[in-house]
């Protein structure tokens, strides 16, 4: 059965303009004297990435799955090997069994480096974490999850510039030199597919202006909103 994919630029387009706008929604409140201050609104805001969670659910239900067995408010934690327990983004759990679980990142700036090398840690270990558990037992009988993480990034000079690597003891391998950051998180996605920790990704950069307005790119090709959905689709109709 063919994976039903309506209109998905415009759904993804609105779900970049949500995260924009509720950016600038919560800035402004910052403003006006809430206790969460400073320059952190990225981090702390915890509703930009929303929009993205709503589509993840509209393309499930679009292909069959039942809005009754996608968590994304609630109930998302899943059980780790590492750790007792890790809360994901959206999960889908049919009939008893773990059908596919997401993440979804976003970075604006300024302080892209630091922020760049806790989300990669994260990416890494969240999905070690559960492929390992699942190797366990973790999930009963459960067919091997689906995991899929969308990253969102702001398309500015500080992302775009060449970044110097330091080289104290050994060189770094040859892709990172003379990369930025928005080159780094492409080579990062790449990788955590390649390596099957993640079974898709996609990579999404807006300016803040265009962003507002629902505009995006997607610098690679292998990392499109568009094939992550389609292999998702596919997953999931594997259990209906």
């Amino acid at each position: 059965m063919p994976v039903i994919l309506n209109d998905l630029e415009k759904r993804v387009g609105l779900a970049v303009a949500h995260y924009w706008k509720t950016l600038a929604s919560q800035s402004r409140r910052q403003r006006s004297g809430d206790a969460d201050r400073g320059g952190r609104t990225a981090v702390t805001g915890g509703k930009q990435m929303d929009g993205f969670s709503r589509l993840v659910t509209q393309i499930l239900t679009d292909n069959g799955m039942s809005d009754a067995h996608i968590h994304r408010d609630r109930s998302l934690e899943l059980p780790g090997y590492f750790r007792p327990t890790k809360k994901w983004d959206l999960i889908v759990v049919y009939k008893g069994k773990l059908v596919a679980a997401m993440e979804f990142k976003s970075q604006k700036g300024p302080s892209f480096g630091n922020n760049f090398n806790n989300r990669s840690e994260e990416a890494i270990g969240t999905a070690h974490d559960l492929r390992t558990a699942y190797r366990e037992g973790a999930f009963a009988d459960s067919p091997c999850p689906w995991l899929g993480s969308i990253m969102l990034l702001q398309d500015c000079e500080a992302s775009r510039s060449p970044v110097k690597v330091d080289e104290p003891h050994f060189p770094v391998f040859p892709e990172f030199k003379g990369t930025s950051y928005m080159k780094r998180y492409e080579l990062l996605l790449r990788k955590l597919v390649r390596e099957r920790l993640y079974d898709a990704a996609a990579f999404i950069v807006s300016t803040e202006k265009k962003g507002k307005a629902g505009q995006y790119e997607e610098p690679a090709q292998d990392l499109q909103a568009r094939r992550l959905f389609a292999s998702l689709g596919g997953h999931i109709g594997t259990f209906l």
